[in-house]
């Protein structure tokens, strides 16, 4: 299973938010002057280049504004709650399309099990046709199957189904061996052998309109 990829920003950008944060908090007021870029850098145990990127992206979106000479200063809280939410939403969004492509990869994964089973299915039933074909299959013949009444040989039953009847079960008398005259009637067991696909062929045929 595929794990959560995590989104993680730069460092810069991570501090950004965290002043962001203290100036929504209050803890840095609205005209207040912030340290020395050097003394944010060990606030947040980073390089003072990282540090000063972090103001810059403050300083463009105006919720600081640098006066020269005297240094950077909080300019405005609201601006300042804005980013956070844009942030929160870009997250959200994040977040989102990761879970879109975690679930599409356990899809993935689940199909390609699925398939793995399905041909592991086949694989068996080939092989168990091949180790013992004489191995009968049954079908019960009801009033909703189609071609009721009719013998065998009418039926060309070989041909279309690639099934040789071996066996009928008509009202609790074992029929064994019917032979081309033996007429199917609703009611009836039919016992007999073919390939892999004689089954489905079987059901197919007495049954072409019903989901199987």
């Amino acid at each position: 299973m595929s794990e959560k990829k995590i989104t993680r920003l730069p460092r810069y950008q991570q501090i950004a938010i965290e002043i962001a944060e203290r100036i929504v908090d209050n803890r840095y007021q609205v005209g207040d002057k912030i340290h020395a870029r050097s003394t944010l850098a060990t606030t947040f145990g980073v390089s003072p280049e990282t540090a000063r990127k972090a103001v810059n992206i403050l300083v463009d979106l105006n919720i600081m504004e640098v006066k020269h000479g005297s240094g950077v200063f909080v300019a405005s809280k609201s601006k300042a709650v804005t980013y956070l939410e844009q942030y929160k939403d870009v997250q959200s969004i994040e977040e989102i399309k990761n879970d879109l492509f975690n679930s599409l990869a356990r899809q993935k994964q689940e199909l390609m099990d699925f398939t793995k089973q399905v041909d592991q299915l086949v694989s068996q039933t080939v092989k168990l046709n091949k180790v013992n074909p004489m191995l009968p299959s049954e079908l019960v013949i009801t009033e909703e199957a189609e071609h009721l009444n009719t013998s065998i040989s009418d039926l060309n039953l070989w041909h279309e189904t690639s099934a040789t009847v071996i066996a009928i079960l008509h009202k609790e008398e074992l029929v064994l061996s019917p032979g081309p005259y033996a007429v199917l009637n609703a009611g009836d067991t039919v016992y007999f052998i073919g390939n892999e696909f004689a089954t489905q062929r079987m059901t197919n045929f007495f049954y072409p309109n019903k989901d199987h």
